[in-house]
């Protein structure tokens, strides 16, 4: 098994320190305390080095620990900072390069998930290549589908390596959100689906259309544009099962992730096998991605399962 860190050179962000059910981190130049249930061990830094360092914290509301509203409350300012602002994001490798915009919403988000860079550094690379296979056999960019994408890191860094990106959300805001990222990024030509995921990706499978790429991050409860309501438990198979459908059989490649507690590395790549009737395991990957903090405590976060074919 893999555990995935964002790498030290990302100068925008920094877990700082975690415990107790808290952890501290820098975004640019703003320091935010939030929950977080699986910090379970003691901090580092006291309790006063943490309010030194704090610009906002978040407090959680009535429903917290509540199914679908755990992450519901208000932050509490302590130092002045802006309501809105920016972090740059560049890679590992060449043209790995985007801005995104962070802001205090209700629900504890800020409009990224900094453990995901791991992805996006797994994204780029493998879009990379397949846009190169594709310059030299003559044929179209490749095109890459990112379902439940949120403000849209994962879609600029296949963007940047030059794919055709579909970008899926079921929330209007979310869009508005990631096209204004594409915007400061200097990119443009995404593709912007309102819409749910399943149905998207049932129809696209009766169209007979297929993409190189596919990118999911499905949340544990989800709510389509129309109200549709589901639970991941229920539909992750099917909806691995329509992936699969989609998928092109030959040179193409699929990131899954999952927050969903109870669910592990071995679940995710059973899934992933079963769906995609898989007899070669050695094209998946699978592990964890983490923060690391300064005094090296593993913050583990989500699952993750790769495929390459």
């Amino acid at each position: 098994m893999q555990i995935g860190y964002p790498g030290e050179f990302w100068k925008d962000y920094e877990l700082i320190d975690c415990g107790r059910g808290e952890k501290l981190e820098r975004f640019g130049g703003y320091v935010l305390a939030r929950p977080e249930p699986k910090a379970i061990w003691d901090k580092t830094l006291s309790d006063l080095e943490w309010n030194k360092l704090i610009h906002t914290r978040f407090t959680p509301g009535a429903g917290f620990a509540k199914a679908g509203k755990e992450d519901s409350g208000t932050w509490n300012r302590l130092k002045k900072m802006d309501d809105q602002w920016y972090i740059r994001y560049t890679g590992t490798r060449k043209g790995l390069d985007f801005s995104l915009r962070l802001g205090l919403t209700s629900f504890k988000h800020v409009g990224v998930f900094p453990e995901q860079a791991d992805n996006w550094e797994y994204i780029f690379k493998n879009t990379s290549e397949l846009v190169a296979q594709a310059k030299e056999a003559g044929k179209p960019a490749p095109k890459v589908l990112n379902l439940f994408a949120y403000t849209g890191a994962a879609s600029l860094a296949a963007k940047a390596a030059g794919a055709e990106v579909t970008h899926l959300d079921s929330v209007r805001q979310v869009i508005t959100w990631a096209r204004g990222n594409m915007e400061r990024s200097r990119m443009d030509g995404i593709r912007w689906v309102l819409e749910d995921a399943m149905k998207f990706a049932r129809r696209e499978a009766k169209r007979g259309n297929t993409y190189q790429g596919i990118i999911l991050d499905p949340p544990a409860y989800g709510h389509g544009p129309d109200g549709e309501k589901w639970k991941l438990d229920e539909c992750l198979f099917d909806m691995m099962k329509c992936v699969s459908a989609i998928l092109a059989p030959k040179d193409s490649f699929m990131v899954l992730n999952l927050y969903s507690n109870g669910f592990s590395a071995a679940l995710g790549e059973t899934v992933v096998r079963e769906a995609f009737h898989l007899e070669d395991a050695a094209k998946m990957e699978s592990g964890e991605l983490a923060l690391r903090d300064r005094s090296g405590k593993v913050l583990p976060l989500s699952i993750f399962v790769r495929l390459r074919r």
